[in-house]
């Protein structure tokens, strides 16, 4: 008999998602992401919700308002500015850049458009105000380890370094 996802599983998923409105695939997380079940706090509730249960080869599709994640867009966070001024490694759309402010709190700006004359960076998180589906595959279940338990459920990648991935609640 196949092992259920319950508390205290190491599971194994990939995951993609998709825009409602377009359908396109906006993320699609192809290496194994692991987890304890009931010791993580990155996947969101109803993606827990809907994970209990399941086993290895189920597919489960979340609909999930993004406005509930990330808040809601906030203009003051997009910023433009003269291409002159913009050292030359961010001057590429979709660039990540790491900015801190005056408390030392960091926060991630991308590269969203480049002109002749300009660059726009936004601050708002990619997904923010977006209606997607969280589509999860499962890949494996299997009786979490003490030392897995003990880590409080740490999500791992078990394919090579994702660079740039930014754990988010989903």
């Amino acid at each position: 008999m196949k092992q259920t996802i319950r508390d205290d599983c190491f599971v194994e998923l990939t995951y993609r998602i998709i825009d409602q409105k377009t359908g396109s695939v906006l993320t699609a997380v192809e290496f194994p992401l692991g987890y304890v079940h009931g010791h993580n706090a990155v996947l969101d509730r109803r993606v827990i919700a809907e994970l209990e249960g399941k086993s290895v080869g189920e597919t489960i599709s979340v609909p999930i308002d993004c406005s509930d994640l990330y808040g809601t867009r906030d203009e003051s966070l997009v910023i433009t500015d003269l291409i002159d001024n913009v050292p030359e490694e961010y001057r590429e759309v979709g660039t990540q850049i790491f900015m801190e402010n005056e408390q030392g709190e960091t926060k991630t700006f991308f590269v969203t458009r480049i002109d002749d004359k300009t660059l726009t960076i936004d601050g708002n998180h990619p997904l923010c105000e977006r209606q997607v589906i969280f589509e999860l595959a499962v890949l494996s279940v299997r009786d979490a380890t003490a030392a897995e338990i003990a880590a409080g459920g740490k999500l791992e990648l078990g394919g090579p370094e994702l660079g740039g991935l930014n754990i988010q609640p989903i």
